[in-house]
């Protein structure tokens, strides 16, 4: 029998429908791990790691700035929303273009590739400092995609905890 959720921000779009049981679920934590198994740049690993190791020690408590018109104008360039404006299903599409991009042979959309992954990881950096006060609808949590990706490529995930 289906239970009803009470609570709207209970509800995660990318794991059950209406119709499915505890055991038909594809949680978002799955979709990251599935990107993780592909080939992962090693500067995608170093940056995932560095934001590990900055949020286990300074637990983003001190201010951060929000990105810059210049870092918007990048992501705008490649058809990319702010962070607080994508969902999910766009944050897989976006890492997994960047993991092959991070991999071209043409040196530009390389480092276009880090430039970008390094833009959301201070955007996210932004949105914890300020316990995710801009996000102005639930439907918008690509940032917890992001968060599990970072998680699940950093060398440093079982030093982790896996708290929200």
């Amino acid at each position: 029998m289906l239970e009803m959720i009470d609570n709207k921000s209970e509800i995660d779009l990318t794991s059950k429908s209406a119709f499915s049981s505890e055991n038909d679920t594809f949680t978002s934590r799955s979709i990251a791990a599935l990107l993780a198994k592909n080939t992962v740049p090693f500067s995608h690993k170093r940056i995932a790691d560095n934001y590990l190791v900055i949020k286990k020690i300074f637990k983003f408590q001190i201010s951060l700035n929000r990105i810059t018109n210049l870092e918007k104008s990048l992501l705008a360039k490649y058809d990319f929303n702010v962070l607080e404006y994508t969902t999910m299903q766009q944050m897989y599409n976006e890492l997994t273009l960047l993991q092959k991009w991070s991999m071209s042979d043409d040196a530009k959309l390389r480092e276009d590739s880090d430039s970008i992954l390094q833009i959301r990881v201070n955007e996210l950096k932004y949105l914890e400092a300020s316990s995710y006060a801009s996000i102005s609808n639930e439907i918008y949590n690509g940032y917890k995609a992001l968060l599990q990706y970072l998680k699940e490529i950093s060398k440093f995930q079982n030093e982790y905890s896996y708290g929200y």
